[in-house]
């Protein structure tokens, strides 16, 4: 019975506090891009999104998008920047909580919690490219068919070439994951 109720490491604690820490840092970071390239643009342009707000050449890809009827790119279409950010920082909160309990169980539900959070994001994010790329505006000067920009590789519209990337605050998020992971393995008995 006692075997059940056994404690993570004081490694496997640290890794956990790395991660809720690199969870923090994260949210410095842009976690997703889009860059445009087309022959007047060869420098490309750029949106990029952090966990609170958008960067970039928003005003020229938006005037851009008005041609083929596309609706505006701006943090009032994404209210999830809003409140991005508390929902990182509840999960770092969590994290630390993990770290000084020290138990597997809360640890498979953090790990639980934080699958689940990463597929509603990816899902919140196709919808939101699904909806820009197919709901265009009738009356725009260029016609061309609805599609969907990838959430990443790229994609070709008239003569714009776009690639979707993530961003450095992604690539955080996912180093703070495999940081939960580690414990699994290391305290495996």
């Amino acid at each position: 019975m006692k075997g059940k109720t056994k404690k993570l490491s004081v490694v496997s604690s640290i890794l956990i506090v790395v991660s809720a820490i690199l969870m923090v840092i994260s949210l410095f970071f842009p976690w997703w891009q889009m860059i445009f390239f087309a022959p007047q643009y060869p420098e490309g342009l750029n949106i990029i999104v952090y966990p609170n707000k958008l960067e970039g050449q928003i005003d020229i890809v938006n005037g851009l998008n008005h041609y083929i009827g596309m609706d505006n790119f701006s943090e009032e279409n994404f209210p999830e920047l809003s409140y991005l950010s508390y929902l990182v920082g509840g999960l770092a909160i969590l994290t630390l909580l993990t770290a000084v309990f020290r138990k597997k169980s809360i640890l498979y539900g953090l790990i639980g919690v934080s699958v689940i959070g990463g597929l509603l994001g990816v899902i919140d994010l196709r919808q939101a490219l699904h909806d820009f790329g197919t709901n265009l505006s009738p009356e725009a000067p260029i016609k061309i068919d609805p599609f969907v920009p990838p959430i990443l590789g790229h994609n070709t519209v008239a003569n714009f070439i776009t690639n979707s990337v993530l961003g450095p605050g992604s690539y955080i998020l996912i180093g703070a994951f495999i940081l939960l992971l580690i414990p699994l393995w290391k305290d495996r008995k």
